[in-house]
């Protein structure tokens, strides 16, 4: 086993009593020091991922490897591994420090230790000076950071994070998504955190694990996710996208919208069905009058203002695409469409894409 490597999650099956398969053989290898995101839509087995991880519930088969030993017959109390739920469970009747003392003082562990810990854990998370506030005194965000010095007191190697931010507004949904990079950076722990927000997951992340139907559909840094996805549902999930139907002339070369268009994909035969990704910041639009030739048209349809860019629809021939840009577009107007051969993405033609397809056709109409 790798010495980098602090969990090693082995073909983990759950099926439920109903014959309901929540895992259908999940494996993933998460590494000492690392921030993973478990990413997916509700009900695609994020959750009951991170429940086998932390001793919640018993996996039907597989292995969890802990440090090389198998934990998943063990109960919670066993694992070095601590959890904070989407509600925090702070006891209401404790102040701050007492609420973060609660797993020391549970163990009759040195008081005088357990105060410096206290102090320390309270500056780690940006609470220095308020343990003794009622938690009723509290935002959201400060409950939360106190429900993260809590767990982070009992020195786990591990700490799982299910839907934490779920509750709070977004502007401080945002403002914590970097303080909990900050944290796990700091404290040096390794974080699971689980979340079905894909921004979130961008966002603080140092690789994602998009999950669909209880298996792992891709793995990689943000990055890679966002831009080379394996499969259409993850590129449809992770930000808005075009899905396409194409045929791969040969290698480096592919038509879509009736157009023929250099790319750097190889492998995918010649003159094969395909599909081809757009990512809506991709697509530019050029006024009538520029010599791109033989590119696509369009007309512009709609235009909306998103703030940090404008979202157009542009109907051509063959589909209406999202397009994103800084500059507008007034509706009416027509537009040739390009794009550069390192921003289209070409996959292998599948059912699942067809489903996508239609519905974003369908959508756009």
């Amino acid at each position: 086993m790798d010495n980098n490597v602090i969990l090693s999650i082995r073909d983990l099956k759950v099926v439920f009593e109903d014959g309901f398969t929540a895992l259908g053989g999940v494996s993933i290898d998460i590494g000492k020091n690392e921030f993973v995101t478990l990413l997916g839509p509700s009900g695609c087995g994020k959750t009951t991922l991170l429940r086998c991880i932390g001793g919640f519930q018993i996996p039907t088969g597989g292995q969890i490897l802990y440090k090389g030993e198998d934990i998943a017959p063990l109960p919670p109390y066993r694992r070095n591994i601590n959890t904070v739920f989407q509600r925090y469970a702070l006891f209401p009747h404790l102040n701050v420090a007492q609420n973060v003392s609660f797993g020391p003082d549970l163990r009759k562990e040195d008081k005088k230790k357990t105060a410096s810990r206290v102090a320390e854990m309270l500056e780690l998370v940006g609470l220095k000076g308020f343990d003794k506030r009622r938690i009723s005194s509290l935002s959201g965000g400060q409950q939360q950071r106190v429900a993260i010095a809590r767990a982070l007191i009992n020195q786990p190697d591990v700490l799982l994070l299910d839907e934490p931010l779920g509750a709070l507004d977004l502007k401080l949904r945002r403002e914590m998504q970097l303080e909990l990079a900050r944290i796990q950076r700091e404290s040096g722990i390794t974080f699971i955190f689980v979340t079905h927000d894909q921004e979130e997951a961008l966002t603080m992340s140092d690789r994602v694990a998009v999950m669909n139907a209880g298996q792992i559909l891709q793995l990689g840094t943000p990055e890679d996710i966002y831009n080379e996805p394996r499969s259409a549902f993850v590129a449809d999930f992770i930000g808005a996208s075009n899905i396409l139907d194409a045929t791969m002339i040969r290698d480096e070369k592919v038509a879509f919208l009736g157009c023929e268009f250099d790319c750097v994909d190889k492998g995918f035969g010649e003159n094969n069905a395909v599909d081809v990704v757009l990512r809506p910041e991709d697509v530019k639009l050029k006024p009538m009058d520029d010599p791109a030739q033989n590119v696509p048209e369009g007309v512009v349809e709609s235009l909306l203002f998103k703030g940090v860019h404008y979202e157009m629809r542009v109907r051509t021939e063959n589909r209406v695409l999202i397009v994103h840009s800084t500059h507008a577009r007034e509706i009416g107007t027509r537009v040739k469409l390009t794009v550069a051969p390192q921003d289209i993405q070409v996959m292998s033609k599948s059912a699942e894409s067809r489903a996508i397809i239609d519905r974003q056709t369908a959508g756009r109409r």
